[in-house]
């Protein structure tokens, strides 16, 4: 499971490609991301690890090669579906 920012990376990765055709620099990452470099390493350490991307060649940003844009579907938490409690009636019968 990745965590918030390694989450939040993998999505700037993906969009950043999308509507600009390249990938970010990694100033540009430490800048979308509001972290420093050292930290925006690790996350790309992480999805390299996890194999949400590919990056031989890290002398660049350009290498990336994305392997899957979103969290995996058996990865992702669980949100609890219950009803809320309460008497709701009153304010959907009336």
């Amino acid at each position: 499971m990745l965590t918030d920012y390694q989450r939040k990376v993998l999505r700037i990765l993906y969009n950043y490609k999308g509507g600009r055709r390249r990938f970010p620099t990694i100033h540009e990452l430490t800048v979308k991301t509001g972290k420093y470099k050292p930290d925006v390493m690790a996350a790309l350490d992480a999805l390299i690890a996890a194999e949400y991307i590919h990056w031989d060649d890290k002398s660049d940003t350009s290498n990336i090669v994305i392997l899957e844009g979103w969290e995996r579907e058996g990865e992702r938490p669980k949100v609890d579906r219950t009803p809320p409690s309460g008497n709701i009636d009153y304010w959907t019968e009336y």
